[in-house]
């Protein structure tokens, strides 16, 4: 990838994770933080506060960035262990199963003091589960390869809830409402670099091509200019 195409990667990267939990911020945090504010004219602490939140999500986003760059590093390497896509597949199954217990049994069992906070936790592990699904099935359809589906399923679960821990272990920085938070920018991060990281690849490729085809005639004309001469 071109370093102009990179830019444009990250840079959209940053801007969906900022966005995004900045507008997840006004749903889950509006009655202890906002209408708080709202309510005692206190405009600027409100507006510092989405400050914060669109800042969080722009580290998020960062955090979601390497997280991808490392998968793709891994799977290769998974891929030349295991000598067999097949096998390698088999791998991610059993990781992403592993994943999920443990977020169940260490994450949230143990804070789970009433029938609501297993209803967020559930909720919650199911919008993961389904937002990874559609997001491999359309990953599935964009490139015509079914072996990509595990593949696909294993970054969007697997990794998002290595990137999801940061707010799973720092409870006391906010307890659910950080939970609930920081997992919708880490889907719709890494939802757009799975799907859309191609495309940027493909337009790298034709930008080096056309920069070849330009180096190639000016060097034609340099030599006709040498003759001429």
């Amino acid at each position: 990838m071109t370093i102009r195409n990179w830019f444009k990667f990250a840079f959209r990267a940053l801007i969906i994770g900022g966005v995004v939990t900045g507008l997840m911020s006004l749903i889950v945090r509006w009655g202890d933080f906002y209408a708080l504010h709202f309510s005692k004219g206190e405009w600027g602490e409100a507006f510092g506060g989405l400050l914060w939140f669109i800042f969080l999500g722009f580290t998020m986003s960062m955090i979601c960035q390497m997280g991808y760059f490392a998968y793709l590093t891994v799977h290769q390497i998974g891929v030349n262990i295991c000598r067999s896509l097949t096998l390698w597949n088999w791998v991610q199954i059993l990781l992403i199963m592993i994943a999920l217990i443990d977020v169940i049994i260490f994450r949230f069992k143990p804070y789970a003091h009433s029938a609501n906070d297993w209803l967020l936790y559930i909720g919650l592990l199911l919008v993961l589960v389904v937002a990874a699904s559609i997001t491999a099935i359309k990953k599935v359809k964009m490139t015509g390869k079914k072996h990509i589906l595990i593949s696909a399923l294993f970054f969007m679960i697997f990794v998002s809830i290595i990137e999801w821990l940061i707010a799973l272990w720092v409870r006391s920085f906010g307890g659910n409402e950080y939970i609930t938070l920081l997992l919708f920018p880490i889907l719709a991060v890494n939802a757009f670099q799975l799907l859309e990281l191609p495309k940027y690849n493909a337009k790298s490729a034709e930008d080096l091509k056309k920069r070849e085809e330009r180096r190639k005639i000016r060097n034609g004309q340099e030599v006709k200019i040498l003759n001429e001469k």
